[in-house]
């Protein structure tokens, strides 16, 4: 016995998205409907076996959501590889026709592109057939659009994935055909504008960080003051040695227990380069009274008041940053009260992505202490602290020796004789005071053009805000006389009926 038909009004009811699930307000003359009932939602599949002769001089392009990474293009003509015909016909995957709109939807959710010419994908896409009721570039641009309500459809417990079932019922607000040729091509034109914009902002921050590094580059070779010390003839020459057997001095009969008593001084031999009359190679360990990091297993203590407890994600673009800063709760007794923050203390991260980066404690903050990814420098003498941030965040002046010491080894991370031992070029007192104002006032003259960089996470929000728009029919582009998209799908239902 043959399965009944529906008739056109049951088709409609299940088309229709009924209003507790529309995701917002949409112009009268459009309809919300899933997109099931427009197009056919196609799965894509993979050979039996990954054999060699599958793939190995094919020319039926094939598509896998990897091939979509970085990419930018709204159409694509092939992946990486071809697949064979007999590769084709071992698996699950079917031939494509060109304006098939291709949606990755697992491993990651939410790539979409579309097929210019005839492709085929594997089972990492949900694609959407060509039909009369959407325009491709619109479905396109309503797809990224949607990226967190895909992603909130997804099931799985490995890795999530939209199903083909939910794919046919994702939420689309359906203009006429018309209408939505406008949308995407008003849209088009705006987001292009926008992503010059932020090229252009690509290119001033690249711009940016060269110049940087060229000004400290240039401060602690001696350059910058180069016509200082011109001018300044006097210098005593064996001032910077002087005060370095002071700090030492200082060292050997403070206190404050040091671990640093046996750094060795920079010998000629090991002098990076040679510096100008007056100024001398220090390790960092021999400023300091000692380098330490964090205790182990502090997270025990965590909780949502206390002392502060600073982790490398604190340390951002060699500033203390701490917006989010994370809390700890001690007691009375523990190991490692010695790694608390003081004013002018010197931080650096010492493991993870952020390794190398060095911040300043520029002010009086609460109570505060640096977890085992962060060493904590104790300085000698703390008028010295903004100099030696600064020569940190030079190539020359010790930073491109914190990079080399980390990634030289295979593997992001810096010991704490790492830091002890970075080579310093130390300039005498007058001098290091010219050099900390010449190069704050000229990153600080950088730094109103960086901070155009400002403008790129308003221009996402920008983009974020032309795409709500569009497709709540609030660009412009809407004509309220056209024809409804409901009579649009009802011509797609009726093809069911007859």
């Amino acid at each position: 016995m043959s399965k009944k038909k529906k008739t056109i009004e049951e088709l409609l009811e299940e088309a229709i998205v009924p209003e507790e699930k529309q995701r917002f307000g949409i112009p009268e003359n459009w309809i919300w409907t899933q997109t099931g009932s427009i197009t056919d939602v196609i799965g894509g599949g993979t050979p039996k076996s990954t054999v060699k002769e599958y793939f190995e001089d094919g020319d039926i392009p094939w598509l896998t959501p990897a091939d979509l990474s970085g990419y930018q293009d709204m159409y694509i003509s092939r992946g990486k590889r071809n697949i064979t015909e007999v590769g084709l016909a071992n698996s699950s995957a079917k031939i494509l026709p060109s304006n098939t709109v291709l949606l990755s939807s697992r491993a990651p959710i939410g790539y979409v592109t579309i097929a210019s010419n005839d492709i085929c994908t594997n089972q990492g896409f949900k694609s959407f057939l060509p039909s009369n009721a959407y325009y491709p570039e619109y479905l396109y641009w309503y797809l990224k659009f949607s990226t967190t309500y895909l992603e909130s459809m997804a099931s799985g417990t490995t890795f999530k994935e939209l199903s083909g079932s939910k794919c046919k019922e994702i939420a689309l607000p359906l203009p006429p055909i018309n209408e939505q040729k406008r949308i995407a091509d008003k849209v088009e034109r705006l987001i292009s504008k926008i992503d010059e914009a932020k090229q252009l902002i690509e290119e001033a921050k690249k711009t940016f960080e060269l110049r940087r590094a060229a000004i400290l580059d240039k401060a602690f070779r001696g350059d910058l003051t180069r016509k200082w010390r011109e001018e300044n003839a006097d210098i005593d020459i064996f001032e910077v040695q002087e005060h370095l057997d002071r700090l030492r001095a200082d060292k050997e009969s403070s206190p404050i227990k040091s671990n640093t008593l046996n750094v060795k001084s920079v010998n000629e031999d090991d002098e990076p380069f040679n510096l100008p009359r007056g100024w001398k190679w220090a390790r960092l360990g021999e400023l300091s009274y000692y380098v330490t990091s964090g205790s182990r297993d502090w997270s025990k203590y965590y909780a949502n008041h206390g002392s502060y407890f600073i982790r490398t994600q604190d340390i951002n673009k060699n500033k203390l940053n701490l917006a989010n800063v994370a809390y700890v709760l001690l007691p009375e007794k523990v190991e490692g009260k010695r790694s608390l923050v003081e004013p002018f203390d010197l931080l650096t991260t010492i493991t993870g992505a952020n390794v190398g980066k060095c911040a300043i404690v520029e002010e009086i903050i609460p109570e505060a202490y640096v977890s085992q990814s962060v060493a904590l420098t104790k300085l000698i003498d703390k008028s010295m602290a903004q100099y030696v941030h600064l020569s940190l965040l030079s190539t020359c002046g010790g930073g491109g020796e914190l990079e080399n010491r980390a990634y030289g080894i295979g593997r992001p991370v810096l010991s704490l004789e790492d830091i002890k031992n970075i080579r310093l070029p130390i300039a005498p007192y007058r001098e290091r005071q010219v050099i900390i104002n010449m190069v704050k006032k000229l990153l600080d003259m950088e730094e109103t053009t960086g901070n155009l960089l400002l403008l790129e996470e308003k221009l996402d929000q920008l983009k974020n805000s032309i795409l709500s728009k569009a497709f709540r029919g609030e660009i412009g582009t809407n004509d309220p006389s056209e024809e409804s998209a409901l009579e649009l799908l009802k011509e797609m239902l009726q093809e069911q009926v007859n």
